[in-house]
């Protein structure tokens, strides 16, 4: 796994998203993902949101993810 399929990954599947991932050693990643469909929903709800786009990849070929989740404004400010 590399960063720029996780990145794909998750603009795929959050219409809108960016997504900045970061990761060398193919099983660690960080990402910050901006989705203006965060607005209201709390943190454990907006990375849920992200898990959801890895699928089971999460726990198997992503051994940690580590997440920033942003609204356009918050990203903004």
């Amino acid at each position: 796994m590399n960063a720029v399929t996780i990145q794909q990954l998750i603009e795929a599947g959050l219409p809108g998203a960016r997504a900045a991932v970061r990761g060398d050693d193919g099983v660690h990643f960080e990402a910050e993902v901006v989705c203006a469909d965060f607005a209201g929903k709390l943190p454990l709800a907006r990375h849920r949101m992200v898990y959801a786009t890895l699928g089971d990849r999460m726990g198997g070929e992503i051994h940690a993810l580590s997440l920033k989740t942003l609204t356009p404004d918050e990203a903004a400010g």
